[in-house]
């Protein structure tokens, strides 16, 4: 799951990061995690990624992917079906 959480020295702050959260890093300290590529856990089934600007600023964002083709390759590598069908709902 994309997460943002940062601390200011007394806080902490944040939680879900979703598409388009750009986190500001010069001040305080930051805890993040990008998100995945498939087997997402916060309902969204694009691939997650993070454009880190590091001392500056951290951007997260969500894109499309072939989720058909690679439900397809799971199944013939002989992987779970629950494990191809969570794909398509981001769970």
């Amino acid at each position: 799951m994309p997460l943002a959480i940062g601390f200011d020295g007394e806080d902490l702050a944040g939680g879900l990061a979703p598409d388009g959260t750009v986190v500001d890093l010069s001040a305080g300290r930051w805890l993040l995690n990008p998100g995945s590529v498939g087997q997402p856990r916060d309902g969204d089934p694009r691939a997650a990624y993070l454009l880190l600007e590091p001392e500056r600023r951290a951007a997260f964002h969500r894109v499309d992917y072939p989720i058909e083709r690679t439900q397809a390759e799971m199944r013939e590598a002989g992987l779970p079906e629950p494990l191809a069908a969570r794909l398509r709902e981001g769970l």
